[in-house]
């Protein structure tokens, strides 16, 4: 048995998009150490785009934003008599077809589309899951290292992942009258993944929080893979109800020399790669 365990163990996988997500990667951890893996994604559509990367491999479509799905999903997973041992929430949404705005031009429906997709879906996922899930089981979401920041350009999400770490932290709270199930979020810096291109300036902060890293160097995810794999072992057992920050240190580093340096003279500054 390896140190993580996850021999024979029987992982859902919520969110992959492409070969550069975060929830691919760590599948990639769990089928190297022999757990079996099973996806879901949004779509059929999705599940066409992923054939060559997911192969033959058990994948279930189901849209979060559906109650429906989500309790389909569950009944199908029951009904194969095999248990979860873990369950990676990689999900968010968030409708910026009109460009960003000042917070308080956030429309209603978006707010709120956001927040069903992104955060209470994970509490619907966990409330259809609860029977089938092993009394063990270790259920881990993507948050980012950022909810008590004001990024301008993440829009109205920081306070929508906010609401996701704080949703799981109360159903690892919510679940333990009855059983040992666990729930925590790793909350991420900056990543270079195709989502995030999308994102308007996003090259700019990427390339800043780089500079307040204490490396010096990117968060690769890789780096956030290995986390969500670590809470989902039996090696993590003693932590239960936390948001994990993973980010190089970059939310402690905000007066670095350099970058004061290059706030106070930006005429010194060297040129930026153009592109990442």
């Amino acid at each position: 048995m390896t140190y993580l365990g996850f021999e024979g163990r029987r992982i859902l996988i919520m969110g992959v998009a492409n070969r550069k997500s975060v929830a691919w990667k760590v599948a990639q951890i769990l089928e190297a150490e022999g757990a079996e893996v099973v996806y879901s994604v949004r779509s059929e559509a999705r599940k066409q785009s992923l054939g060559k990367l997911l192969g033959d491999r058990e994948v279930h479509i189901c849209d979060v934003e559906r109650a429906d799905e989500v309790v389909a999903l569950a009944n199908t997973l029951g009904q194969s008599g095999k248990p979860l041992d873990g369950v990676v929430h990689s999900i968010a949404f968030a409708n910026y077809s009109e460009g960003f705005k000042p917070f308080h031009e956030t429309k209603r429906e978006d707010f709120l589309q956001a927040t069903a997709i992104s955060a209470f879906s994970l509490v619907e996922v966990a409330r259809e899951l609860k029977p089938y899930l092993n009394e063990d089981a270790s259920v881990v979401s993507i948050g980012i290292s950022s909810t008590d920041v004001t990024a301008e350009n993440y829009g109205y999400m920081a306070p929508v992942k906010a609401a996701l770490e704080t949703a799981s932290r109360n159903l690892a709270k919510s679940f333990s009258a009855d059983t040992k199930v666990r729930f925590n979020t790793v909350n991420a810096g900056p990543l270079k993944t195709s989502a995030s291109a999308g994102i308007p300036g996003y090259l700019e902060s990427y390339l800043y929080a780089e500079k307040l890293t204490f490396r010096k160097a990117a968060l690769r995810t890789e780096e956030v893979a290995n986390t969500v794999a670590f809470l989902l072992s039996p090696a993590s057992s003693g932590i239960n109800g936390q948001g994990l920050v993973v980010n190089a240190g970059m939310d402690l580093n905000y007066f670095d020399k350099e970058v004061v340096r290059l706030a106070m003279r930006p005429e010194t500054q060297k040129p930026a790669p153009d592109a990442l």
